[in-house]
Formats: structure tokens, C-alpha cells, sequence
């Protein structure tokens, strides 16, 4: 028997959870859910009571943790990216295999040597981004290697996004599936990238107005822009000489020209407390962050104006749906400009239960071989099937909880700290993912002049 202890119930949990349920029996797993709402599992768990229970479990309950990890075998956590430290540090002292779907932080790396010392595995980075498309990304790379071809360029996308038939009249075509918060401050560094052999650097001022057109499959056009440090990744994919490296962001055509704007007027700013009252209204927030030299009365035409945007531009026509320009109160008193938007987007941006969201995935990748330049493309389109059951609670729980069945079968030898760039491990996630999901990418492949790589359009100020 494999006793198994998933930390964290959110939304994003759903498609893991039902994964562990559906394979329990046969692999004679005990699966034990820490949250800090049992209660809302009960329902879920009522006909899986011979192998699955739920606990109460708060991160700030020390003993309760090392109690937990301590009868576990292999621990998942879908908790907060800050909390896995704390998790990982449980372990590591007791001996138990860690499972994730976050990044590799510092903290986490820290750990490297002390796990490999207890034999153990803390497995991160299997979710969606990261994870899928690491699996999706080695597996083409690999393939490329085996025929001899040197990649040249290789930039990678995803972005969870609205299905076509949810987008309705809402203008910005999307809708939160993830971390509200997370989607506020995307970006709020200098992103780093490789474009023909140069560093390129992004301050976030710029980002969001300098994007890169992709068109997939079936699904139409789509605006990228660039993530904090790509550079990062060569290492791990082995991609240590090549001139051209960049990953990013996906968004529907126009979002990204009316978010910078929102940055511009200083909206996503999480540093300053405005010393607000909550019944401020959003059109007097705007006001004060405009110059006072107009005789322009209405807020939108100043704002406008001193954007430089046509007043019924669609930049314009996105801010406007917002609601930024009316009455309506900011609700919240003393906080940031980031809150006040987050708080505001929340309720503009809520899924509702008939909603569809969708994930898209795109790498691109430019080699040559035996003399001749060619360009591969790799998308994935996964759409959801209601609010609950969402594309990201599939593509991030999925690859997590095949992966946690593997190093519960014993099947995954490395150990320390890992990510799934091994073929051992992307190989039989992303068979499965095809076979019983229907996940799985679109290849195709042309030959061509690197510069003519379909969605390889040159970086642009807008």
C-alpha cells in the first residue's frame, strides 16, 4: 500500500483529485486530502471512503504537518508556491517523495543535496507552465537531436484563455482560471531573452506593448509577450549554444495594447498605499492619476489623451467595459492601485458556471540538418468543461498526478531535486495524456529559411 497526502484543494485540484480517486483501488493507494475546508470534499469522497479521507490542515500547524508527511509515502502539494519550502523541509526529514506542479525556487533547490543524501525525490514543475511544457518541448528537441539537427531558435507560449464559445461580448476575451492576483502583476520585472545570439531585455513599462503574433491551428491569432528570464532555461534543455530562446505569455489579439495602457496610467502599482476611501469612485481614482492642465471634463477623453489613444479606439472600448470611468465605488480603502484593479477585474472577470476556458500551447522551433533550414511547430488546445472542471484544473492535475503514479510505482530513479525533462518521465505522461484525455499537440513541420518560421513575426512596439 502507497499512502499518499495531497496538501491543497483549490480549484486547480479538481482533475488531480479525480485522478488519484479513479486509480486508488487498483493501485492500492490511501490518499489523505488536507484543506483548510474538509468539508467541501465530503461529498466527493463519500463513495471512496475505504481509500480516501479528508483532514482538516492549515500550513501554520507545524505538528500537524510533521504528523501528516510522517505516515505518508509520497506528499503533493497544490498549497501556494510559498508554502512548499515548508513542505519540502517536512520531507526531507522524514524521507518522503514530494510532488508539485510549482517552480524550482531557491529555496527549493536548497534542498538538492539533503534529498538526494535521503534518497528521495522532490519532483517539481509537473503541472502545465511549467511542465507540459517541458515534457512537450524535450520530446520534440530529442527527436530533432536524433536525426542530427542543431536547433537554431526555440520560443515557447501557453496562456489560459476563454473557449471561443465563452468569449460573448466581453472585449478583453478572457476570464480568470487561475490566481487573480498572479494575472495582475504578470511581469513586473525585466524580461530576459535570446534573439540571434544577442541578449534582449524588456523593462515591464514596454512589455505588454511589445508582443509577437502566433496563429494556431483551428483557433486563429494570438498575442505573446515575453516571460521574466528565458535564459533560464537552456540549461535544463540542453539548449546551452542556441542564438534564439524566448518564452512567453498567450493572450487573444488586443489585450495586450489595452493592458499596457492600464500600466501606464500606473493601475497594476503594488508598492503604494493610495490612502483611499472604499467609496472612492473608480472615474475620481482615474482623475488623479491624470495631469490637471485640461479643460477636458470627461475623465475617458482625458484619459485618452494622455495615452495618446483614439477616444473610441479599442484600447479605449476595453478600459470603458472595465467600468473605470463611472461611479462605481473602488470598495476597497487603502490599497494599492493593484488591488483596487484586482478587485475590480474579480467581478468583471469571474467564470460563471456555463463558462468554457481553454488552455493554448505553442513551441516553435527553427533547426537545420543536413544543410537545409526547417521549422517545426508544436500546439496543444484544451478546452474545459464547465467552471469546475476547467482546462487549467486538467492540464496542471493530469501531468501531476501521473506523475505522483510513477514515483509510486516505483518508476522514477532520479532523485533530489527534479523537473520532468526526462524521457522516462515525459514519455509515458504524454502517451497517456493522448490515449485516455485526448491531450495532445499538433505537429508540423516545413522546410523553410529560419526567418520565415510561421509565428516567428518580428518584435514590435505597438
Amino acid at each position: 500500500m502507497t499512502r499518499i497526502l495531497l496538501l491543497g484543494a483549490g480549484r486547480s485540484a479538481s482533475s488531480l483529485i479525480q485522478y488519484l480517486l479513479r486509480h486508488a483501488p487498483q493501485e492500492n493507494w490511501q490518499l489523505t486530502i488536507g484543506d483548510v475546508n474538509p468539508a467541501a470534499l465530503h461529498t466527493l469522497l463519500a463513495p471512496h471512503q475505504a481509500y480516501a479521507r479528508a483532514v482538516a490542515f492549515e500550513i501554520a500547524d507545524a505538528a500537524l504537518l510533521d504528523a501528516l508527511v510522517l505516515v505518508a509515502d509520497i506528499v503533493v502539494s497544490m498549497m501556494p508556491a510559498l508554502f512548499h519550502p515548508v513542505v519540502a523541509q517536512a520531507c526531507v526529514r522524514h524521507g518522503r517523495h514530494l510532488a508539485t506542479a510549482s517552480y524550482v525556487s531557491p529555496e527549493i533547490r536548497a534542498f538538492d543535496a539533503e534529498a538526494r543524501a535521503a534518497g528521495i525525490t522532490l519532483l517539481m514543475e509537473c503541472g502545465l507552465d511549467p511542465g507540459l511544457d517541458h515534457m512537450s518541448a524535450m520530446q520534440v528537441i530529442e527527436h530533432i537531436r536524433a536525426q542530427g539537427g542543431k536547433l537554431t531558435s526555440f520560443k515557447s507560449y501557453c496562456g489560459g484563455l476563454l473557449a471561443p464559445d465563452s468569449e460573448g461580448d466581453n472585449p478583453w476575451k478572457y476570464k480568470f482560471t487561475w490566481n487573480p492576483r498572479n494575472v495582475v502583476l504578470a511581469g513586473q520585472s525585466t524580461a530576459k531573452y535570446l534573439e540571434n545570439g544577442h541578449p534582449r531585455y524588456i523593462p515591464y513599462q514596454h512589455l505588454f506593448g511589445r508582443t509577437e503574433q502566433l496563429q494556431v491551428p483551428g483557433y486563429g491569432a494570438f498575442d505573446g509577450y515575453a516571460n521574466r528570464d528565458s535564459l533560464s532555461y537552456r540549461q535544463p534543455y540542453g539548449l546551452d549554444d542556441i542564438p534564439t530562446i524566448l518564452r512567453g505569455t498567450l493572450r487573444r489579439p488586443g489585450y495586450c495594447a489595452a493592458w499596457h495602457a492600464l500600466v501606464r496610467l500606473g493601475l497594476t502599482d503594488d508598492a503604494v498605499h493610495l490612502a483611499n476611501a472604499a467609496d472612492m469612485p473608480w472615474q475620481a481614482l482615474i482623475a488623479s492619476y491624470l495631469p490637471t492642465a485640461s479643460t477636458e471634463t470627461d475623465i475617458a477623453a482625458r484619459c485618452a489623451a494622455y495615452l495618446g489613444l483614439a477616444a473610441d479606439g479599442e484600447e479605449m472600448q476595453r478600459l470603458r467595459w472595465l467600468g473605470i470611468f463611472t461611479d462605481q465605488p473602488v470598495g476597497l480603502a487603502d490599497a494599492t492601485p493593484a488591488q483596487l484593479l484586482e478587485l475590480l477585474l474579480t467581478e468583471k472577470w469571474a467564470l460563471q458556471p456555463q463558462d468554457h476556458d481553454m488552455i493554448v500551447m505553442q513551441h516553435l522551433f527553427a533547426y537545420e540538418l543536413a544543410g537545409q533550414s526547417y521549422w517545426h511547430t508544436s500546439s496543444l488546445v484544451v478546452l474545459g468543461d464547465d467552471a469546475v472542471h476547467t482546462a487549467m484544473a486538467k492540464t496542471v492535475g493530469l501531468p501531476l498526478g501521473m506523475a505522483v503514479r510513477r514515483l509510486a510505482r516505483g518508476e522514477v530513479q532520479h532523485r533530489g531535486v527534479v523537473i520532468p525533462t526526462h524521457a522516462d518521465l515525459y514519455e509515458p505522461i504524454l502517451a497517456e495524456l493522448a490515449q485516455d484525455y485526448g491531450i495532445r499537440f499538433v505537429e508540423e513541420t516545413g522546410v523553410s529559411a529560419p526567418a520565415t518560421v510561421p509565428g516567428r513575426t518580428a518584435v514590435a512596439a505597438s
